[in-house]
């Protein structure tokens, strides 16, 4: 009998539009790394990006997704700021859950297909956003967010309805940026800096996690009122 793996593109695809707030962070020691997954997955998160944004993010990210795996396996946690099929290929050797780009590689995409794992490309424009659809992307990622605005998405989804756009950059840990881009037609949010501040990665975490439940609140009950 066929048995479906349970870290499919598929699958964390659902995992996304079910969580709505995709949390996405850095931190050069490994510790601190898990501490800050536990306040996050103890608040109820179970999608979480780690960002390849350092010389050496790989020797933090291959024992921390080993980890995740053992000791948090409803969590999915994937790797962001990939920018080519040799950084890709090396994640997804330690287990990346997701791969998501800054921008439209389409030769990391034709990997990630092959291996079944979802692929989230950053994209700027309709012509980006068609082409990555065509590649077989489920959800491609707005970005820089800020520069474009919750009016963007709006517009998008208009012609193309069948779109599904995290936004990242420009979300803000409160109810109504939360809201602004939801209404907009969003389907996922990151948040990076705005709720990893420099003074939580420092390890001022005694706020965190309260932030992580409200956001994933006001998008849960936000879903309620749209449907």
């Amino acid at each position: 009998m066929f048995k479906r793996n349970p870290y499919d593109r598929y699958h964390i695809t659902r995992d996304i539009y079910e969580s709505v707030i995709v949390p996405l962070f850095y931190h050069s020691d490994l510790e601190r790394a898990k501490a800050l997954i536990h306040i996050c997955y103890d608040a109820g998160l179970r999608v979480l990006e780690f960002t390849n944004r350092a010389s050496f993010a790989f020797n933090v990210f291959a024992p921390l997704s080993e980890y995740c795996k053992k000791e948090l396996p409803a969590l999915r946690l994937g790797i962001g700021t990939v920018i080519d099929i040799g950084t890709a290929a090396m994640y997804l050797q330690v287990g990346a859950d997701f791969i998501v780009m800054p921008s439209l590689q389409p030769e990391v995409i034709s990997l990630c297909n092959k291996k079944k794992v979802l692929c989230i490309p950053g994209c700027g424009t309709v012509t980006e956003i068609s082409k990555a659809e065509e590649l077989g992307c489920e959800i491609v990622k707005l970005f820089p967010g800020k520069h474009y605005g919750p009016s963007f998405i709006k517009d998008i989804l208009g012609p193309m309805p069948w779109s599904s756009i995290l936004a990242s950059g420009g979300v803000e840990p409160n109810q109504e940026s939360i809201q602004a881009w939801l209404d907009a037609g969003a389907t996922a949010l990151a948040l990076g800096s705005k709720l990893f501040t420099q003074d939580v990665l420092d390890g001022n975490t005694n706020a965190l996690g309260q932030q992580v439940s409200d956001c994933l609140g006001w998008a849960k009950n936000y879903g309620k009122l749209r449907s």
